[in-house]
């Protein structure tokens, strides 16, 4: 007998949409209105604001909106019509691509429409059946993603552990030598859970015995580290050994839209072999115009990054001087981990938001192992030191209620348990 396809779909939600009941609306798929900022309202209720990537503050500004506005003003929303290849192209986005170069130091750059969309379609033009992927177990979803599209052998090797990567390229170097095939070698520039740096500097060198191409995905760094704001690359002093650089405009850049970099023979491949950007209608002229002044304003406000760093020390010393642990990260991405179940961690948001005004992100089960919850905090250049101290003070409260068991009793006397 065959099965009605979606009956799967009736008994098993999955381990996020078994909770949809009680979480949508407020949990996940929250709606925050007003202006874009640290100052933001939730239900009503004004919000201090830990959750969105603006992290240098552009959403809102004045000469972004002003570039947003008047480019939209001169094309509309449509401009160019047709994907890049057939009718989409025009000078601006030669133009964007150049720039985008330059800053991140590659001879060559292509524009992608989403980053999530672009990274699957790098990994699937890069690779063929014969060649192998060797990528962090706790890569993003969207490199995830583009693995399960590739047809050959992919090894993974434990997060951002030395001794696993070299183990694997071993076990990967050995099978190309089988296949006839080469090494794609896959990480990020910065961790948006946990907020490490990938160990690009010491891949790179590793490059010396492997003979493999590394693949970075740096949309947390670009914009955030690096002496001119080029990425985690530059932070580490090896760009140089990066063969492929990818970043998205929707972190630092605040916008949609994301890039990728390279020699200038690895771009003119993928321009004519990224089937998501062949087969896809061109970036908008309002996304490519207001991405020229978002790198204009990268490259000429240094104290952007500055006052983004001061806020990112401030918040992340306070969090370890007041005994929470933050993990190590060494980037603005600021982890809070904290024990508890999924309920429990329910309340705590709950709390946070009606009786204290903090609204951020909360990180549970899948995402990372039972019976932890991570609290993760994007510091901006917009907030402020006032901003630092009320959520320190709301972290020591909620954190005595959860040692001392108030969350667990709430939990099981309002959340419905469907573990």
């Amino acid at each position: 007998m065959v099965k009605d396809l979606f009956a799967r779909i009736q008994d098993n939600k999955g381990p996020l949409g078994k909770w949809a009941s009680q979480a949508e609306g407020y949990y996940v798929f929250p709606k925050l209105e007003g202006d874009l900022g640290p100052r933001m309202k939730f239900h009503g209720k004004e919000i201090l604001n830990w959750s969105i990537n603006d992290y240098l503050g552009l959403a809102n500004h004045p000469e972004i909106r002003k570039a947003d506005a008047e480019a939209a003003q001169q094309w509309g929303a449509a401009y160019p019509m047709g994907a890049r290849m057939m009718s989409g192209h025009t000078t601006y986005h030669e133009q964007l691509q150049n720039e985008l170069a330059a800053f991140v130091q590659k001879e060559a750059a292509y524009l992608l429409n989403f980053g999530y969309q672009g990274m699957v379609s790098i990994i699937d033009a890069l690779v063929t059946k014969n060649d192998i992927i060797v990528y962090d177990v706790d890569s993003h979803a969207c490199i995830i993603d583009g693995v399960r599209l590739h047809m050959g052998k992919r090894f993974t090797y434990k997060h951002n552990d030395l001794e696993s990567m070299e183990k694997n390229l071993q076990r990967a170097t050995k099978m190309a030598e089988e296949t006839g095939g080469g090494i794609l070698f896959i990480t990020e520039g910065v961790f948006g859970m946990r907020g490490q740096q990938g160990k690009l500097k010491e891949i790179v060198e590793m490059k010396k015995k492997y003979n493999f191409r590394l693949l970075v995905d740096d949309a947390h760094g670009f914009g955030t580290l690096g002496k001119t704001g080029a990425g985690a690359g530059e932070e580490q002093g090896c760009q140089e050994g990066i063969d492929v650089y990818f970043s998205t405009f929707a972190k630092s850049m605040a916008s949609i839209g994301a890039f990728v970099a390279a020699d200038k023979d690895i771009i003119d491949y993928l321009k004519y072999n990224l089937r998501s950007q062949m087969f896809a209608k061109s970036l908008p002229m309002i996304q490519t115009i207001g991405a020229l002044k978002r790198l204009e304003m990268l490259r000429t406000m240094p104290e952007l990054k500055n006052k983004l760093w001061e806020n990112v020390n401030a918040l992340q010393n306070g969090l370890k001087e007041k005994g929470f642990n933050i993990g190590d990260t060494n980037t603005c991405v600021t982890p809070v981990y904290l024990e508890g179940s999924i309920p429990e961690a329910m309340v705590m948001v709950n709390d946070l938001r009606e009786n204290y005004g903090i609204f951020l992100s909360i990180v549970v089960y899948p995402v990372i192992p039972k019976g932890i919850i991570l609290l993760r905090m994007i510091p901006t250049a917009s907030h402020t030191m006032q901003d630092i101290e009320d959520t320190l003070a709301a972290f020591e409260a909620i954190r005595e209620k959860l040692v001392n068991g108030t969350y667990k009793k709430l939990a099981e006397a309002n959340v419905e348990n469907v573990e």
